[in-house]
């Protein structure tokens, strides 16, 4: 996989520090930084918990809270001893000198949990005349979910964890303004769409959301009351809740990670936004980008027990098994008619295996979990546990009816990538790729479009 999608930047680094350790019942680290240009502040690392484990209960990470001159800035959720390249935000922080703070965080981390190894620790910074700085200006600040019915109110240090976050730009109706909105992957849902159909439909286990979206004006300023925030239900409502300096205060608030503007929460998550989604790509690309979210996204699955027992039948149950017998692939479409409504068209993915006839489909039983939208579209297919990329044979799309044949055509033009999970959860190098244009109607509903 390729490195993580960023911004051209011309940042202005102002620290760079080297290993150390943030320690149970020990003092917090201090690290001073010398700002040399006033800006938006982003901190770059590497980091790792050793004795912790996402998959196992009761082990599950060890939490690095950052304060920058005492000014509490954002958690930081580590696990597992592999060392993670990390990118947070800090706020604004102006010409001088001033002291990030690292503590670790006793009450939010693993009881097993004795330490966070920190190393190659970079902060930078954005001024006025950045293209990111006003990306990073208006970027909101995300504080934890505290839901009763799922966990104390440090919840998001062992499930739904905020793992990554990016922004897209968008002309807005008036001319010179510019539409800022910003996404969040979280490694799982507790609530909202159940997972076999999240590995079917959106090919993953994960949880991508938008959150927050605002209007700036030629001047690069927020246009009052312009700002709206993904709340409960999916509703799009209209920002009135806290900022601190240009950035908006928003609260995790139900089982499917839908915000609220008013926080409580003790724990906040202030990931950095500098990564940008290319046109043309599935927002799976960000995940692809940053490789270990799915080792996050596995483990979580495991330590939930929401992974079926293996057995022979399990490739053709709807029942989610170990997420390293799936392919992982981004399909390309589009339907030559409105698709919405109760009565609509998908698409399925099919592969058979060199070694049988059977032809394994990522809806499994239910024609709802086909691939409905025409935006590039990531899913998944369940294989035979052991299954390697040299035994796929042949890669299949299916037209898919819900409900009453609506007639749609639809015309599938790319396979973006396909790639499985090695053993340590990890995305294995793409082998799948394709280009054409086949067309799935009445008349044909089924074609092979990729074969060895």
């Amino acid at each position: 996989m390729s490195a993580p999608a960023l911004a051209q930047a011309r940042p202005h680094e102002t620290t760079h520090t080297r290993h150390f350790e943030v320690r149970r019942h020990h003092p917090d680290v201090r690290v001073p930084v010398v700002v040399r240009r006033s800006g938006e502040a982003l901190i770059d690392l590497n980091a790792a918990a050793p004795g912790t484990d996402w998959a196992v209960k009761g082990a599950e990470s060890a939490v690095v809270s950052v304060s920058v001159d005492d000014r509490y800035a954002t958690d930081l959720v580590v696990s597992g001893a592999q060392p993670l390249h990390r990118q947070l935000a800090l706020g604004r922080l102006t010409v001088g000198l001033h002291q990030l703070r690292l503590h670790f965080a006793e009450e939010r981390s693993a009881a097993v949990s004795t330490s966070a190894v920190l190393d190659t620790l970079r902060v930078s910074t954005y001024a006025p005349g950045n293209p990111e700085y006003q990306v990073l200006r208006y970027a909101p600040v995300v504080y934890g979910r505290n839901l009763a019915a799922l966990g104390n109110p440090y919840q998001n240090a062992t499930t739904d964890t905020p793992l990554i976050a990016w922004h897209d730009t968008a002309p807005a109706t008036t001319p010179g303004h510019t539409t800022l909105t910003y996404s969040v992957v979280w490694s799982n849902e507790d609530g909202g769409t159940n997972t076999p159909a999240l590995m079917a439909r959106w090919g993953r286990t994960s949880d991508i959301e938008w959150i927050y979206s605002v209007e700036v004006d030629e001047h690069g300023n927020r246009v009052t009351g312009s700002d709206t925030y993904q709340a409960p239900d999916h509703r799009t409502l209209h920002f009135s809740g806290r900022y601190e300096g240009d950035h908006a205060l928003l609260e995790t608030c139900t089982s499917n990670n839908n915000m609220c503007d008013v926080v409580d929460d003790p724990m906040r998550f202030f990931l950095s936004s500098l990564p940008t989604l290319p046109a043309g790509q599935a927002r799976e690309y960000l995940m692809d980008n940053n490789p270990w979210t799915y080792g996050i996204m596995a483990k979580e699955m495991l330590r939930e027990g929401k992974i079926e027992a293996p057995s022979a039948a399990t490739p053709l149950t709807p029942e989610v098994s170990d997420q390293r017998n799936y392919l992982y692939a981004v399909l390309k479409k589009t339907t030559d008619s409105a698709n919405t409504g109760a009565s609509w068209v998908g698409v399925s993915l099919g592969v058979r295996l060199v070694n049988g006839d059977t032809v394994h489909l990522s809806h499994h039983v239910d024609p709802t979990w086909s691939i409905q939208r025409d935006d590039p579209a990531a899913s998944t297919v369940e294989l035979p546990a052991g299954t390697t990329a040299d035994d796929i044979a042949e890669v299949s799309v299916h037209r898919v009816v819900v409900g009453t044949d609506t007639g749609a055509a639809v015309h599938v033009t790319a396979i973006k990538r396909g790639f499985l999970l090695g053993e340590d959860y990890l995305p294995q190098q793409s082998f799948l790729t394709w280009n054409g244009d086949v067309l799935l109607d009445r008349d044909t509903s089924s074609a092979v479009i990729w074969r060895r």
